[in-house]
C-alpha cells in the first residue's frame, strides 16, 4: 500500500501529498470540527410532540452576546431584539430612562467601553446586524444572470429540503423511498433524475456533475474541507454555517440524535445532512471553470481568514443590544419586585384547609390560581411539573401508537394503556371479555377508516375519491365555517365505541408495590405535600382545545412532551388512592389520612373550564364535597375568561354563558388561527411557598412551582427543580424569545401557509423552503403588535444562598445557564430580593 494520498479535483495550485500518518491527524482534525458543529443544533420536536426548545440550546456554554455575534456573522440570525423593536418601547415609554440608567450602571461591559444613554438611543437608528461571512455556495453564485433567478442558496435549501421531506415521510406517502444506505446516499441518488433543480440554479449539466462525488458521506466531509483550504481553527465555525442554511432540517436530525442517545444509541442523520450540504460546493465546483473557481477559493478563503477578527468585533457591536435586552428585562423586573413584596404573609391555616389544588406550573394556571383562591379562601393550591413526577408512556386501548408525557429531556421507564375498569364491577373473567371486546371494536373502526383514507393516496384512485368523498367532507368544513361550541373532544378515545368510554381509564402497567410507593413518596415531597393533607385533593392537569392546527400539540402541557396532562393526573390520582400505597407511604413518614381522596381533573386553557375524570369511583361522601366544589369553580373559571377576553378581542362584560359560547366557537373554528395565545408574555419562574405569591395579580406571565426549603434540608428538592422544570421553563421562554426576535429564521412563519410534512415532522411556509420551527407568527403576534415580550427568564428562588450557589456548582448546564446570561436568578432574602451575578448576590 501507498503511504501517500493523493487529493484530487483540487484547484492546480492546490495540489499536495501528505503521509498517512499526517492524514489520520488530518481526518481527527475533521472529524472534530465536523461533531463540533453538530453539537451547536438545537433539536426540534414533531408536531405531535411539540414541546417549547432553546433553539441555541448548543451553544449554552458561550455568554450570550457571544452567541448573538455568532448567529449573526455565521447565519445572519438576530438573538437580541431587533433595533427597531427596541426603538419602538423606547418611543411608547416601555423602556424608560430610568430603566437604560440602570442598565448602563449594572453592565461591567457598558462600564468599560464608556457608553452613554446617547450612544445607545443614536445606535437604535441602525439596522444592528453585522455582516454575515459567505459560504461557497454564495461566492459561485456570480454570473451577471444571478439576480433573474433563484439565488444558488435558495436553490440549494429547496432541494435538500425536498429530499430531507421525502426520505423521513414514514405516514403520508404509500410509496416509500429505500433507506437502508443512509439519507447522503438518497441524496445522492435523487441527485441523478432531478434535472429541474439544474434548470433553476441555471445549470443545465449539474446533474452530470454527481459522478465527481464521493460515495460515501464522510469522505465528501474530508473532500470539500481539505479542498476549501480555510484554517482548521475556523472549520468549525463554516461548518455550523453551513448547517445553519437549513437550520430546520438540521434540527430535525438533532432530535434523532437525541432520542437515540436517551435509548443509548447513536445516530448518523444529522452528520449525512452535513455532508449534503458540503457536496453541493462540489458541485457547483464542477460546473465552473478553472478561472471562476480559483476565484472563488480566493475570495471564500479571504473572508473565512479574517473570521476570528469579525466574530470579536460583531461581539463589540453588540453590546448595545445586550444593554437594551436588559433594559427592556428592567422596567419588567421592577414591577415584578414590587408586586411580589405586596404578597399575603399569611395563608390559610392547616386547620381551615378544605380542599388542596396541585396545578401545572405553566403560566396560563396562575390566573385561575389566583381567581380560585380569591372565591373561595379555603382552597389551598400548589404548583408542580404538569407530568405530575411521572415518567410514563402512554398507549391508548387498541393500538400501537405510544407516546411520551413527560418532558423530553427525559426517557420514560413506566408505561400506562387503557384499560375497562367499571365501577360495579372491578376485576374478573368479565372484565377482561370487556376489555377484548372493546379492544376489537376500536381495531375494527380505526382499520375501515386508515382503508377508506389510504384509497385517496393511490395515484390511480385520487381523481376518483374526490367524487366519491366530497360530500363526506362537506361536514367538516361546514364545522369550521359555522363552528359548534361542543366540549374539548376526547381524542384518546377517537374509534371507541360511545358504550365503552365512560369506563375506559388509563391504568400503570408492570410496577410493583415497592416502586409505586417509592414514586409516590417522591411526588409528593416535590410537590410540597407531606402533612395537613385537605379532605379532598384535586390533581389539575391542562390540555389545549383548536382544530386545524397542525401547532396544536404545542398548546398542551410542554412538560408532558406536548400531550394535556390528563393521564398523569389519573395515574397519580390513582396510585394515591390505593390502600397498599398509602400504607406503604407511613414508612416514609407520609400518613395521608383515611377520608382524603384525590381526584384528577383538567384545564382546557383556551375555554377556562375544568374537566373531571374517574367520579363515579369516589366514595358518597367525596362526591358530596366536589361537588360544593362547582360554584367555586365556575365563579373564579368566569372571571379568568373576562380577564383574558380583552386579549382576544371579546367583550368581557357579556354574559356568562355567551362569553363561553365565543370562546368555545373559537375553540372549534377551523379559520382561527389564534385559539388561545398560549405562554406569550411568559417571563418569570417563582420557586417558592405559595404565600410568596398569593394574592399578587402576576398576568399569566409566572410560572409558579412550591417549594419549602424548610422541608429540604439537604437541598435535593431543589436540586430537582433547577435542573429539571427550570430547564423546561427555559426551553420555553427562550423559544418565545427566539421566534420574536428573529421570526423569519427561528419562527415558523406565517401559520395560513403551513403544509404539514411527513405527517408530524412539521410544516413548510408554502411549498417549499426549509422545515420550519418555532411558533407562528400568529402565537406571537395579534396583526398589529407583538403579543410576547423577548424577555429572559428572571427566576426567583426561595432558599438559602448556600443551597442554590451548591446546585450552580454541582450541575454545568445550570452554571451556563447563569454565567452566561441565559437567564436572571434571584432569591427571597429577609430584606428583599436579591440578585446573583458572577458569584455574588446584590440586592434587587
Amino acid at each position: 500500500m501507498s503511504d501517500t494520498l493523493t487529493i484530487h479535483a483540487q484547484p492546480k495550485a492546490a495540489h499536495a501529498t501528505c503521509t498517512v500518518s499526517e492524514r489520520e491527524a488530518r481526518n481527527a482534525e475533521i472529524e472534530r470540527a465536523c461533531d463540533d458543529a453538530c453539537r451547536r443544533i438545537a433539536p426540534a420536536w414533531p408536531l405531535d410532540r411539540a414541546i417549547a426548545v432553546n433553539p441555541h440550546w448548543g451553544r449554552i456554554g458561550m455568554p450570550l452576546r457571544r452567541v448573538a455575534a455568532r448567529m449573526a456573522v455565521l447565519g445572519g440570525i438576530h438573538v437580541f431584539p431587533p433595533r427597531h423593536y427596541q426603538l419602538h418601547a423606547w418611543r411608547s415609554g416601555r423602556i424608560s430612562p430610568h430603566d437604560l440608567n440602570e442598565t448602563l450602571q449594572r453592565l461591567p461591559a457598558a462600564q468599560s467601553e464608556g457608553l452613554t444613554v446617547e450612544q445607545c438611543v443614536y445606535a437604535l437608528q441602525s439596522q444592528g446586524l453585522p455582516a454575515q461571512l459567505p459560504l461557497l455556495i454564495d461566492v459561485l453564485d456570480n454570473d451577471p444572470h444571478r439576480h433573474m433567478r433563484l439565488s444558488w442558496r435558495q436553490a440549494i435549501t429547496h432541494q435538500v429540503s425536498q429530499t430531507c421531506a421525502a426520505y423521513f415521510d414514514r405516514h403520508l406517502a404509500n410509496w416509500q423511498p429505500e433507506r437502508e444506505q443512509g439519507l447522503y446516499a438518497f441524496w445522492r441518488d435523487n441527485m441523478r433524475h432531478d434535472h429541474g433543480i439544474g434548470l433553476l440554479m441555471g445549470l443545465p449539466h449539474l446533474v452530470q456533475a454527481i459522478n465527481a462525488l464521493p460515495a460515501v458521506a464522510q469522505d465528501a466531509e474530508r473532500w470539500v474541507i481539505e479542498r476549501l483550504g480555510l484554517p482548521p481553527a475556523v472549520w468549525a465555525d463554516y461548518l455550523e454555517a453551513v448547517l445553519l442554511t437549513v437550520n430546520g432540517w438540521a434540527s430535525w436530525c438533532a432530535y434523532l440524535g437525541w432520542q437515540a442517545g436517551l435509548a443509548g444509541r447513536k445516530d448518523a442523520h444529522l452528520r449525512e445532512l452535513l455532508a449534503i450540504r458540503l457536496a453541493w460546493g462540489v458541485l457547483l465546483l464542477e460546473c465552473k471553470d478553472d478561472d471562476a473557481t480559483q476565484g472563488a477559493f480566493t475570495a471564500l478563503q479571504q473572508a473565512w481568514r479574517q473570521a476570528p477578527a469579525v466574530l470579536q468585533e460583531a461581539e463589540r457591536a453588540l453590546l448595545i443590544d445586550e444593554v437594551w435586552q436588559l433594559a427592556l428585562e428592567h422596567g419588567y423586573q421592577q414591577k415584578l419586585a414590587q408586586r411580589l413584596a405586596w404578597a399575603s404573609v399569611r395563608g390559610v391555616p392547616p386547620s381551615e384547609v378544605e380542599v388542596q389544588a396541585v396545578f401545572c406550573i405553566d403560566v396560563r394556571s396562575e390566573p385561575l390560581r389566583r381567581t380560585l383562591e380569591a372565591v373561595w379562601p379555603g382552597i389551598q393550591t400548589f404548583g408542580f411539573a404538569g407530568f405530575f413526577g411521572l415518567p410514563v408512556a402512554y398507549t391508548p386501548l387498541g393500538t400501537e401508537a405510544r407516546r411520551p408525557q413527560l418532558p423530553g429531556l427525559l426517557e420514560p421507564s413506566m408505561e400506562v394503556t387503557d384499560c375497562i375498569v367499571s365501577a360495579d364491577a372491578p376485576g374478573g373473567p368479565a372484565q377482561e371479555a370487556l376489555q377484548s371486546a372493546a379492544a376489537r371494536s376500536r381495531q375494527t373502526r380505526l382499520a375501515l377508516e386508515d382503508q377508506w383514507l389510504a384509497a385517496s393516496r393511490w395515484p390511480g384512485a385520487a381523481f376518483l375519491s374526490v367524487e366519491a368523498v366530497g360530500l363526506g367532507y362537506l361536514g367538516k368544513l361546514g364545522n369550521w365555517l359555522l363552528p359548534s361550541t361542543r366540549q374539548r373532544p376526547r381524542d384518546d378515545l377517537h374509534g371507541l365505541p360511545g358504550r365503552y368510554r365512560p369506563v375506559c381509564r388509563p391504568q400503570l402497567l408492570g410496577l410493583d408495590l415497592d416502586a409505586k410507593v417509592a414514586t409516590a413518596a417522591r411526588v409528593l415531597r416535590a410537590m410540597g405535600l407531606t402533612q395537613h393533607w385537605a379532605a379532598l385533593v384535586l390533581l389539575v392537569g391542562h390540555g389545549s382545545q383548536s382544530v386545524n392546527n397542525a401547532h396544536a400539540a404545542a398548546l398542551d402541557c410542554g412538560a408532558c412532551c406536548g400531550q394535556s396532562g390528563e393521564v398523569n393526573a389519573r395515574i397519580l390520582a390513582q396510585m394515591l388512592n390505593d390502600a397498599e400505597v398509602r400504607q406503604g407511604l407511613q414508612s416514609h413518614g407520609l400518613n395521608i389520612p383515611a377520608a382524603t381522596v384525590f381526584v384528577a381533573a383538567l384545564h382546557n386553557t383556551t375555554t377556562d373550564e375544568v374537566e373531571w375524570f374517574d367520579l363515579d369511583l369516589l366514595p358518597p361522601i367525596a362526591a358530596a364535597r366536589w361537588q360544593r366544589l362547582q360554584t367555586a369553580f365556575a365563579q373564579a373559571c368566569d372571571q379568568v375568561r373576562r380577564e383574558r377576553a380583552p386579549a382576544l378581542e371579546l367583550n368581557p362584560r357579556q354574559g356568562y354563558e355567551a362569553l363561553l359560547r365565543q370562546l368555545r366557537r373559537r375553540a372549534n373554528d377551523g379559520a382561527q388561527t389564534r385559539p388561545e395565545w398560549g405562554l406569550a408574555g411568559n417571563a418569570a419562574f417563582v420557586i417558592a411557598p405559595r404565600w410568596r405569591s398569593r394574592g399578587v395579580v402576576l398576568g399569566g406571565r409566572c410560572f409558579l412551582h412550591e417549594y419549602d426549603a424548610s422541608q429540604d434540608a439537604d437541598g435535593s428538592i431543589l436540586e430537582q427543580l433547577m435542573t429539571a422544570p427550570m430547564l423546561v421553563t427555559h426551553w420555553i421562554n427562550w423559544q418565545y424569545h427566539a421566534s420574536t426576535c428573529d421570526p423569519l429564521r427561528m419562527g415558523s412563519g406565517n401559520k395560513l401557509l403551513h403544509n404539514v410534512v411527513g405527517g408530524h415532522l412539521g410544516v413548510f411556509e408554502g411549498n417549499g423552503g426549509d422545515l420550519r420551527i418555532g411558533l407562528a407568527h400568529q402565537s406571537i403576534h395579534d396583526g398589529k403588535d407583538y403579543r410576547h415580550e423577548p424577555l429572559r427568564l428572571t427566576v426567583i428562588i426561595d432558599a438559602p444562598r448556600t443551597t442554590i450557589a451548591a446546585v450552580i456548582h454541582k450541575h454545568t448546564v445550570v452554571r451556563q445557564l447563569v454565567d452566561n446570561g441565559w437567564l436572571h436568578l434571584w432569591r427571597f432574602a429577609q430584606t428583599g430580593l436579591e440578585r446573583y451575578q458572577q458569584e455574588e448576590w446584590a440586592s434587587v
